[in-house]
């Protein structure tokens, strides 16, 4: 998707702070923080929201899941705790139409989150 911010930034067109990237994921700190730790995951292949989702997109979301967890032990969020979050959708909060999950953590996360 030419017009995608997200795309651009994973083909390095749009400089990101990354702070995780495979072959399938990138992950990069949140411009605009929530939590003291607040790091988008997303994937690589442009896809608008979890309605586009198929059968066969289950490994990628589990992948994003894996990242997060993975993320949040080298953030030292892991333990205390942290918050994963798909938005989709306008009245759901999306933004970015790129699925992405946010990982916030470092505070305590309230409910419900609004």
């Amino acid at each position: 998707m030419d017009e995608c911010l997200f795309c651009k930034m994973v083909a390095g067109d749009i400089p990101a702070d990354v702070v995780y990237q495979d072959d399938d994921v990138l992950a990069f700190r949140d411009i605009n923080p929530q939590a003291p730790v607040h790091v988008l995951i997303i994937p690589k292949r442009h896809i608008s929201t979890l309605n586009d989702l198929t059968p066969d997109d289950a490994g990628l979301i589990g992948k994003l899941s894996l990242a997060a967890a993975k993320i949040a032990q080298q953030e030292g969020i892991a333990d205390a705790g942290y918050r994963t979050l798909i938005n989709t959708n306008r009245e759901g909060g999306q933004v970015v139409f790129h699925i992405h999950m946010h990982l916030m953590g470092g505070r305590r996360m309230g409910w419900p989150p609004g």
